[in-house]
């Protein structure tokens, strides 16, 4: 759909495009003329100027001159926002689910880990995957990926990776540890949260009291986890490591809510959430962020019953950081989940918080990206309107100050069908 309404205006912004592709080795450029908003304290900047140097947002303000060693770029009446942030992904691990090769998102049970939480997503990233610049042209210069399933209690260490056009885009590996409390948490998990709460307890309780000496190569180790097991939970339970949860009804919820009293350092997200409106006050008090997709409104199972449209805004509303942004393939699509929520009452600025800043949060990177301020990363988007409408697109994409090429195979798809070559039948044209 967007794409759709990337060619219509490709007339009316053709110069624009000229600008940004004589940037290519451009390192100071001033971006004059939009609508900024910074998610900052600063707020919503008018007719603003945001100067990137050295791959770092330099300064952004209304009334700033521009030095003559930038290159000055008009943008007028078009928006400004950070890089977006896909919040919980396999981006960079899968490239077709269905496959019948490897697909690195999915883990067979390997003798290193009893409890999958050794397994370390930042390995197996492909840079290459197409999926990364479809979602890149679509205003995402940043995502967290993860494996998706491995049959056991977690599903590894995902990271927190750039959709720059680079071999090593891996920022900060073992960025999260994940589980799930849901039905599907307790099918591979004993077939009952009887028997995966009491695994969940006990394999952390296994790590807290884990020493050194007890990791050590040759020592002996009689736990229901592996020793590397141990080791990737030591830092979820010092709290430098997030654990995300996925948990859906109120009272799955509610013990995840428990678990943070019972280990009190715990830095717990929930993923999916969606009865979370349900306890929004608990969550609140007990700091809990909540990474969602806001289009759930039917159940799809007996732990979603309570799902609803407004879950965003109530969330919001009771204190909870929101996230939104889930899936692989559709990720790209988080712009058009946040503006349903804002529809169903999340404030516009929060939604746009939700798909960029507050993931950042949750992965403790707001100090780098998520935000158009001062000294950081120069990941910054033009739109060519309103990001969360569903008729706006993003028109050029910066990642550390670097302007990106703003095509993917799903562009060139659409472009070499639009040309036909009549002399040739379509399989011997290439894109």
């Amino acid at each position: 759909m967007k794409h759709f309404y990337q060619l219509v205006k490709a007339t009316t912004t053709a110069s624009l495009t000229l600008c940004f592709a004589s940037l290519a080795f451009a390192q100071n450029v001033a971006l004059v003329g939009a609508t900024v908003h910074t998610l900052s304290d600063t707020g919503t900047l008018e007719n603003a100027t945001v100067l990137m140097a050295d791959g770092n947002i330099e300064a952004v303000g209304e009334d700033l001159n521009v030095p003559q060693n930038y290159e000055r770029i008009d943008v007028t009446g078009k928006v400004i926002t950070p890089g977006l942030f896909g919040a919980f992904t396999s981006l960079g691990l899968q490239e077709v689910s269905s496959s019948a090769g490897v697909v690195d998102d999915r883990v067979k049970a390997h003798p290193v880990s009893a409890t999958g939480a050794a397994y370390d997503a930042s390995y197996a990233i492909n840079p290459d995957s197409s999926l990364m610049a479809i979602t890149r042209v679509e205003g995402f210069t940043t995502a967290a990926s993860g494996l998706s399933d491995t049959d056991q209690l977690f599903t590894g260490q995902g990271a927190v990776i750039s959709l720059a056009n680079t071999t090593s885009p891996v920022l900060k590996p073992r960025a999260f540890v994940h589980t799930r409390v849901d039905n599907r948490g307790a099918a591979g998990n004993g077939d009952s949260r009887a028997a995966l709460w009491v695994a969940l307890d006990q394999v952390l309780n296994e790590a807290a009291g884990a020493t050194s000496a007890d990791l050590a190569v040759g020592a002996d180790w009689h736990g229901l986890t592996s020793k590397a097991d141990v080791k990737a939970l030591k830092s979820v339970l010092a709290g430098t490591t997030p654990l995300l949860v996925t948990a859906n009804r109120a009272a799955d919820i509610r013990q995840v809510i428990a678990l943070k009293q019972r280990f009190s350092s715990l830095k717990l997200v929930i993923v999916e959430g969606l009865e979370a409106w349900r306890v929004a006050s608990e969550l609140a008090s007990a700091q809990i962020p909540v990474i969602i997709n806001p289009e759930y409104n039917l159940p799809g199972g007996f732990d979603q019953m309570g799902a609803t449209l407004a879950n965003a805004a109530r969330l919001h509303e009771a204190g909870v950081t929101v996230a939104i942004g889930m899936d692989t393939h559709n990720i790209r699509l988080a712009t058009q989940h946040a503006g349903n929520a804002v529809a169903n009452g999340l404030p516009h600025e929060v939604g746009l918080k939700a798909v960029s800043l507050n993931p950042a949060i949750i992965y403790g990177v707001s100090d780098r990206m998520g935000s158009i301020e001062s000294g950081k990363m120069a990941n910054i988007v033009v739109w060519s309107g309103d990001p969360l409408e569903v008729t706006e697109a993003a028109e050029q994409v910066w990642i550390n100050g670097e302007p990106t090429e703003m095509t993917s195979r799903q562009i060139k798809l659409r472009d070499r069908y639009l040309q036909l070559n009549q002399a040739k039948t379509q399989p011997y044209v290439r894109p």
